[in-house]
């Protein structure tokens, strides 16, 4: 499994955040929810997208941001207008002064606003918990990063807003396969448009060497990998697969291989709490409970059994 796929195999979107914005100038929300991921996609009129510490970006129709959390910003009609709402944690919608907000509100189903119409129809879409297995990707994101109308080709914006609205059965986990299509599919886009600015680990995949013994290591790392054998099956030698890996990637074969065990440990502890320590270290490539135990705390400065907990 290669990291793009893990972002969304690990957690997956579950009862994902998702809400359509229709709103009438002036208008601003200020986000502080703490949310390691979120889309926003401009369906009708202009949005802006403007961050505490840097300049902001204007969103047009067919536009998608991808905004990585947890620092707040500000989506408006306009860099200058002033806050008129604060989302929370939780989605939790407040006033500047933390009074119940009045002015804005449900106007639909799973549609915000100001009334049911306006110039500006904006998806957003969040996803509250990334696993471990993503931590790769996200540092490798820019807090934002835009894809243009111009710039891609996608048919899933305007099905998520005819979705979005619609109250059947079932449609909960419509939404979120839509979402996690949406996603993918704007960062596949993007990782292949940025060029140099792709993280080196997914540039590696298109070297014939290393992206073997990545494939290797990620479809398979409960197998008890060496050096030797993953340059066996690359067909170069233990010092040149170590070179050209390094690199590469920035780090050794074996290096990335304890990082990439132990962020698949990290998110099944969170997502099968009913496995035993012994069976979850199976799965990654550990030969007992206790090696597991040992490198986790080293890793995450914790215990599995705690950071299980805590994930609870």
């Amino acid at each position: 499994m290669d990291p793009l796929a893990a972002l969304l195999d690990g957690p997956r979107a579950r009862g994902a955040f998702l809400l359509r914005s229709v709103l009438t100038p002036p208008w601003c929300l200020r986000i502080e929810d703490r949310a390691p991921l979120t889309l926003v996609a401009v369906v009708r009129g202009v949005a802006w997208i403007v961050p505490d510490d840097a300049d902001g970006v204007r969103l047009g129709p067919g536009d998608l941001a991808v905004v990585r959390g947890p620092d707040p910003y500000l989506v408006a009609d306009d860099p200058a207008t002033p806050p008129q709402a604060v989302i929370l944690p939780g989605q939790e919608c407040r006033t500047p002064d933390g009074e119940h907000l009045t002015d804005l509100g449900d106007v639909g189903v799973r549609t915000w606003g100001s009334g049911s119409d306006g110039p500006l129809v904006m998806l957003t879409g969040t996803y509250p918990v990334a696993g471990e297995v993503s931590r790769r990707l996200l540092a490798a994101l820019p807090p934002r990063l835009v894809l243009r109308a111009s710039d891609w080709q996608s048919p899933l914006v305007p099905l998520l807003a005819e979705e979005i609205g619609r109250d059947v059965p079932g449609q909960e986990a419509v939404l979120d396969r839509l979402l996690d299509l949406l996603l993918i599919a704007a960062l596949r886009t993007w990782f292949a448009q940025s060029g140099d600015r792709a993280p080196a680990w997914y540039q590696a995949h298109d070297d014939p060497v290393v992206g073997q013994s990545l494939r290797l290591m990620q479809d398979q790392p409960d197998r008890p990998w060496t050096i030797a054998e993953l340059a066996a099956h690359s067909g170069v030698s233990r010092a040149a697969l170590a070179r050209r890996f390094t690199a590469a990637v920035g780090e050794p074969p074996m290096s990335y291989l304890a990082g990439w065990r132990l962020a698949l440990a990290a998110d099944l502890l969170r997502q099968q709490p009913g496995s035993t320590l012994g069976a979850v270290a199976r799965k990654v490539g550990y030969g007992s409970s206790f090696a597991l135990s040992s490198a986790f705390k080293r890793e995450y400065g914790q215990s599995p059994q705690h950071y299980r907990a805590s994930a609870q």
